[in-house]
């Protein structure tokens, strides 16, 4: 658990790019540029706590599903509000996915295996398209984000030990620069002083490492 609340620093900066064009924002123009990514670079944590874990080689692998929703009236990405009593990132908003077992074949297996245990989405229903770069925590995983398309009608069941809620967010306002705001925090050494995005939507306040993966999202999306 987090040991400040995001929601109440001030922002120091939003990132500003401009919103991917409408164009971009379909099924068919996915698959292709997951197919054929463009050059990019995506961007990384550059936490103390962070460099640290790396720096001790302690990272746990670990993978997510990024499940983009073909709504009729337009892409959606679904979320889960994790459970306030868990050991890491309690309350907090994320994709659905978990630590990575021996038993899963690769990081694709792993992020459907727990998108099933925890929101209860099959994984006939995801079309996986592609992944991105994993991403660092500062809770000491690394991350693989699965990009999945899902057709509706699908249903969800959330693990009540895990999921608080489930739910799903315009793609479009989520990749749209003015919507990607900077915050930063000092906490005690040896951690000091920690910059992050959030992505406040409604009353729901996307931040940290979801909010830091969408953001590689968004640059992929527009290279």
């Amino acid at each position: 658990m987090a040991s400040f609340d995001p929601a109440i620093l001030p922002v120091d900066a939003v990132a500003g790019e401009g919103a991917l064009e409408p164009a971009r924002l379909n099924a068919d123009w996915l698959r292709r540029r997951f197919a054929d990514p463009p050059r990019w670079e995506p961007e990384h944590s550059g936490d103390q706590i962070v460099r640290m874990a790396e720096a001790q080689g302690r990272f746990r692998q670990a993978a997510v599903l990024m499940p983009i929703v073909l709504r009729p009236e337009g892409l959606t990405v679904l979320f889960t509000q994790r459970t306030d009593d868990l050991k890491d990132h309690a309350g907090q908003i994320s994709f659905p996915g978990g630590r990575r077992e021996d038993f899963d074949s690769s990081a694709i297996d792993t992020a459907l295996r727990e998108t099933e245990e925890e929101i209860g989405l099959a994984r006939r229903h995801v079309e996986v398209i592609g992944s991105l770069p994993d991403y660092l925590t500062g809770t000491g995983y690394r991350v693989t984000p699965v990009a999945g398309l899902i057709e509706p009608p699908f249903d969800t069941v959330a693990d009540p030990r895990e999921v608080a809620e489930i739910f799903e967010v315009p793609l479009a306002f989520l990749m749209d620069g003015a919507n990607h705001e900077r915050r930063s925090v000092d906490l005690p050494p040896p951690v000091g002083r920690r910059s992050f995005y959030t992505m406040p939507y409604r009353h729901y306040f996307i931040w940290g490492a979801t909010a830091g993966m969408l953001r590689n999202l968004f640059h992929f999306l527009r290279g």
